[in-house]
């Protein structure tokens, strides 16, 4: 993946807060190319699109991921939620909606309607406990130390470590999610410390400023080892 420039400014931590909108999507800027990540109300992802073609409650999304639903879900107008991030806004957004299949691996949206609007992490996570390493190219904790992978989304991780790094530090974090695909190295950057038990630490990471093909590739790796997750049970 590419890398990026160690010595940007650093990210700070902004207070949680929560706006509710009952009645659709007046109050929020919703733009065509904002990405979003469709799952079911119980929580399963879908796949990852863009939200495009915006007119009253209707949209259209095309579809940039492998689509992890059955015949009968993809034959059917199923009701689903859409959570999405704004730029503009710097918020996620989260929606509700009815899907139905259209050609080219888009769908139509109807219905759609924003239900809530946060800080919080706009992208699915699935838990994981992989070995990592975390490699610093400055600083005390300089060179690759061992860590672990705790969770990991489109747009970051968590990962839990005996050594002390601090908010805003940047590293390279490397992990292999799936024994038969390559090493995925991320540039990330601490946006949340957490101190455990045990002189442990637990790390939230943002990754920085990825291409969309980089964001692609931890897309598919994750939705393969979602597969094979639901595959062992």
């Amino acid at each position: 993946m590419k890398l990026f420039d160690l010595f940007g400014r650093r990210t700070k931590e902004q207070p949680a807060q929560e706006s509710e909108k009952a009645d659709g999507t007046e109050d929020m800027e919703l733009y065509s190319g904002m990405r979003v990540e469709v799952t079911t109300f119980e929580g399963r992802l879908l796949f990852v699109a863009k939200l495009l073609g915006l007119h009253g409650k209707k949209a259209e999304l095309h579809q940039y991921s492998e689509a992890g639903l059955s015949r009968e879900e993809e034959s059917e107008p199923l009701p689903v939620k859409i959570r999405g991030y704004s730029d503009h806004e710097r918020k996620a957004v989260y929606m509700e909606g009815v899907i139905t299949p259209l050609p080219d691996s888009k769908w139509a949206v109807e219905e759609l309607t924003v239900c809530k609007i946060s800080n919080d992490r706009a992208f699915f996570r699935l838990s994981t406990n992989l070995e990592a390493t975390a490699t610093m190219f400055s600083g005390l904790e300089m060179g690759e130390k061992p860590c672990r992978l705790l969770n990991i989304s489109v747009g970051g991780a968590s990962i839990s470590s005996t050594y002390r790094y601090h908010m805003g530090d940047k590293f390279l974090l490397k992990v292999k999610l799936l024994e038969d695909r390559p090493i995925s190295a991320i540039f990330s950057q601490v946006v949340r410390i957490i101190e455990k038990e045990d002189a442990e630490y637990e790390y939230g990471c943002q990754f920085l400023e990825l291409t969309e093909e980089d964001e692609g590739k931890i897309t598919q790796n994750i939705f393969a080892v979602q597969r094979q997750k639901r595959a062992r049970y």
